[in-house]
């Protein structure tokens, strides 16, 4: 046994892992304590990463299709880069190389990420490549090139720890950023003077969790930030020397935000107009103000100017450049400061260069030792599709991401796949929505199995290593386009002793990227493989001769523009892209789960990270819910001018009436009935003009019932690996079973998730239009195995009425309930806590909703780390004593809930706060 060091594959964080592998798998899993960016903390997802790393779906080798109808075969990696290689020869030879297009990912290492970028706008002389950064990342991008002169986030993780007010927008990091959100709770514990602010539409864990939260209407940020600077002008609390020397263009912002007063805003925004003043006295007051913003501010038509209009309060009042302050962009992804660094978008180049700077061009192709680099730049995600979709874009390869899930207007997305000439996928999982649409399909490596860089949100660059080997024919994503470059080379007939792509190892990319940065604002010539290996990770820029990188920019005042000021931008307020009307009097947003990461193809194999949100739900207020006629629990059709979603309906306060929420991660692989599209088949393709970011947080719907009066649910443990019953794939079962089913049912709802923490399990909830035969039923009782001697059976052919449950030494193992649903509650949680049932067979066919005598429901898990139900908590609490604090520490002690990964512990205080509160 062994540990090695790596680094976590979700958010922008950054957290270093510490991977303990027997030399065949991964068998544990811990925070490096020595890793500046966490310490040794590990959320909810890190924790559980070594679970996984399970071998069902992974792509093993190479498959292709020999027509667009067959099914894919597996052949050589010859044949298919052969294959691949004649195809964008002749596509390029026949209609130009922009012909063909790349779809990458911030997920890819830094030396996946230079190599793609090179074979596209080096050799083949394109710059069709994006990433799904455009979807989370771009705004932020071109918010602080319009203003600061360089896409930098001048703050740091430390910058916490001497801040006076911290204000998040658009974040729910608790949920989104745990281990940052931990940071800053220590931060507020040191310094209870500290204020938070946090400015979201949702009352979200962080929202609850601040000194004043600000529920704007969705898209009203640019009026709100243009209103504090409005107060703070008027209040003459800018600050005026600061401006003078380090800035240019404030006067034209004055005078833009001149009729922006809190009460203009307060009407715009829907929230108190002494919410506002609130808000900018804090800011006049506070002597280090950090931001912390995401996607609520990038996810928008008018992203930019959302990112720039905060920068700007921090250029007018000098909160920038210096401890505690700054604007910093909590980035999505682990590697998408990465891929900005090597130019890894339609209009970038390395090292922060931009394709239409001639300059530039030249310097990069002298660099790669090309002729020359095509000055256009080339398409961006959404627009790469509809080009497919028209037909310009013939040859479509995709690495390391799944757009057939996480695109906006999926329809469209859809159609693009069926128009594409070739869709390339170079994936880790068979399982993705877009790996399912391939036509070759190539097996990559992932979490564990890669070599190389990372940067993360505060610009720290770390070392990663593999833990073991990628399985069976899997190569490393740098491997795949070198050995792809290399051959197309040869066919284009250039000199096979020049080529571009001499590397035999991560490190030797790594060390070229280097050289793209000497003089540039992000500078690395001073780091190698050696120095991050010896000294740990490090922040850029770190120069050669530099023993240490920068914590902070622009603390000299000076920025990376031709002046050498920082640039204000004029921020007018436009409406969101897709206001509500009377066909669709509903705005819908979206957001993340606490324990599920963008499309679940990795955190979706882990049962226990379902614990805390169990299936998909759309989420109304209740006042909505209620006008409506709707009921909790039922499925609803969820309508834009894009498409449909069937999904089951929650109610909650947290979201303002006329507001609706859904989690972005459910897709195809969890809503599972024939025709679903996800989430995104709702959302609009509108972008951000600049950044070409698309509007992912507004979409205006219409909700009604959707009349799929036959119900079934069934939940079973399924074994493990070792049993050969991989829970992942019974999932793929079922929704097989499901979409069979769903063209003989009419309209159907179909869902299929995991459930359990030690013993894994599966969930199949279907909604449907009329019951199925009976031989469906039998199916699905197959593959749960809910026949033999151990399961007692009801059926009811009259009223369609039909009940499965197995029962092995006492213990609810399983159960199917068709036609009447009423005793779920109980007997699901029966199933999770093991309890005995051999007082309760009876009970247990006749599908009484009234639970057994004594039973109290454990509620949703609050603690997947310890298994720590809802019920348990409040219980607890009833008859503790204390302040809330002392009432934490006590629970703590006893229940262990929220001492491992903290990821609970927003929810923890809630529920601690309540039962204060109660006594």
């Amino acid at each position: 046994m062994k540990e090695v060091k790596t680094t976590c594959p979700y958010c922008g964080v950054g957290c270093g892992v510490l991977a303990t592998t027997d030399g065949k798998r991964i068998t544990a899993v811990r925070g490096d304590p020595e890793h500046p960016a966490n310490f040794g903390r590990l959320c909810t997802k890190g924790s559980t990463l070594h679970l996984t790393t399970t071998p069902y779906g992974r792509v093993l080798h190479p498959e292709m299709r020999l027509s667009r109808d067959a099914p894919r075969t597996r052949v050589s990696w010859d044949v298919a880069l052969d294959t691949l290689v004649e195809k964008f020869a002749t596509t390029i030879a026949t209609h130009g190389p922009d012909s063909v297009g790349f779809y990458i990912s911030g997920q890819l290492l830094t030396e996946d990420y230079y190599v793609f970028n090179k074979l596209v706008k080096g050799l083949i002389g394109t710059n069709n490549i994006d990433t799904n950064s455009r979807l989370c990342m771009s705004s932020a991008v071109s918010g602080y090139k319009a203003t600061l002169g360089a896409d930098a986030p001048p703050a740091c993780y430390d910058d916490l720890n001497h801040a006076d007010l911290v204000v998040i927008a658009g974040s729910n990091a608790a949920w989104a950023h745990p281990i940052l959100y931990r940071r800053l709770e220590d931060a507020k514990a040191k310094n209870p003077t500290l204020k938070v602010v946090c400015i979201d539409p949702r009352r979200t864990e962080t929202a609850r969790a601040a000194d004043l939260h600000l529920p704007i209407l969705p898209g009203t940020d640019v009026a709100l930030f243009n209103a504090v600077l409005h107060w703070l002008l008027w209040e003459d609390a800018t600050d005026a020397t600061y401006i003078s020397e380090h800035t240019e263009g404030f006067a034209a912002l004055k005078l833009a935000v001149r009729e922006c007063a809190p009460a203009w805003a307060a009407r715009i925004c829907g929230v108190n107009e002494a919410q506002i003043v609130e808000f900018a006295s804090w800011w006049k007051s506070s002597k280090a103000t950090l931001s912390l913003y995401c996607q609520g501010l990038n996810q928008s038509s008018s992203g930019t100017d959302k990112n720039a209009a905060l920068i700007n309060l921090h250029l007018a009042t000098a909160q920038i450049g210096k401890p505690g302050a700054g604007p910093f962009s909590l980035t999505g992804q682990p590697n998408a400061m990465g891929g900005r660094e090597v130019g890894g978008l339609a209009n970038l180049l390395p090292g922060h260069r931009e394709v239409v700077n001639a300059e530039h061009r030249a310097e990069v192709a002298a660099l790669w030792g090309v002729p020359s680099l095509p000055p256009v730049p080339g398409k961006s995600a959404v627009e790469m599709f509809d080009t497919v979709r028209r037909g310009d874009v013939k040859l479509l390869w995709i690495a390391c991401t799944n757009p057939a899930q996480s695109m906006p207007d999926l329809r469209s997305v859809a159609d693009a796949f069926s128009q594409a000439e070739c869709v390339i996928v170079q994936e880790a999982f068979a399982t993705t929505e877009t790996a399912k649409l391939a036509d070759i399909l190539l097996p990559a490596s992932t979490w564990g199995e890669k070599h190389g860089t990372v940067t993360n949100s505060e610009r720290r660059i770390t070392h990663v290593n593999g833990v073991l080997p990628p399985p069976g024919l899997a190569r490393h994503d740098w491997e795949i386009v070198v050995a792809f470059a290399r051959r197309l080379e040869r066919k284009l007939g250039r000199d096979s002793s020049q080529t571009l792509f001499p590397y035999a190892s991560p490190e030797e990319i790594f060390n070229e990227h280097i050289e793209t940065t000497r003089g540039r604002d992000l500078d690395i010539t001073g780091l190698s493989y050696d120095v991050l290996d010896a000294s740990g990770p490090q922040q850029w820029p770190f120069p050669a001769g530099a023993t240490m990188g920068a914590a902070r920019l622009y603390s000299d005042g000076i920025f990376p523009t031709a002046s050498g000021k920082a640039l204000f931008r004029v921020t007018p307020y436009k409406p969101v892209a897709e206001p509500v009307d009377a066909r669709y009097p509903l705005a819908l947003t979206t957001g993340r789960l606490r324990d599920q990461w963008h499309g679940m193809s990795r955190t979706g194999r882990v049962p226990q990270l379902y614990g805390h949100e169990p299936e998909p739900m759309f989420t109304m207020n209740s006042n909505d819910l209620a006008r409506r006629g709707l009921t909790v629990g039922e499925v609803v059709k969820v309508a834009s001018r894009r498409g449909e979603l069937l999904v089951r309906l929650a109610a909650s306060d947290d979201v303002r009436s006329g507001q609706c929420y859904v989690p972005m991660h459910w897709g195809r692989l969890t809503l599972a009935a024939a025709g679903s599209h996800g989430v995104n088949a709702l959302t609009i393709g509108s972008f951000d003009p600049i950044s070409k970011q698309p509007e992912l947080k507004h979409t205006a719907i219409r909700v009604e019932r959707a009349a799929l009066p036959w119900m079934m649910v069934a939940f079973a443990y399924v074994g493990d690996i070792e049993s050969g019953r991989d829970p992942v794939a019974v999932c793929d079962e079922l929704r097989e079973v499901a979409q069979t089913l769903s063209a003989h049912c009419g309209s159907m709802f179909a869902s299929t998730t995991l459930i359990g923490a030690e013993r894994p399990g599966v969930v199949l909830r279907i909604a449907a239009e009329a019951a199925p035969d009976a031989a469906t039923l039998m199916q699905i009782d197959r593959v749960l195995g809910l026949i033999g001697v151990s399961t007692l059976a009801y059926d009811d052919a009259r009223r369609n009425l039909s009940r499965r449950v197995r029962v092995e030494d006492g213990r609810l193992v399983g159960a199917r309930l068709a036609g009447d649903l009423a005793a779920e509650s109980w007997m699901r949680d029966y199933f999770l806590s093991g309890a005995s049932v051999l007082e309760l067979r009876q009970r247990l066919l006749a599908g009484s909703a009234a639970a057994p005598g004594g039973f109290v429901a454990r509620g949703k898990v609050v603690c997947n780390c310890f298994n720590v139900p809802e019920r348990d908590i409040v219980e607890f609490c009833a008859s503790a004593q204390g302040s809330p604090t002392e009432r934490l520490s006590v629970l703590q002690d006893a229940k262990k809930c929220g001492t491992n990964c903290g990821s609970c512990l927003p929810e923890l205080r809630v529920l601690v706060g309540a039962s204060f509160e109660v006594a």
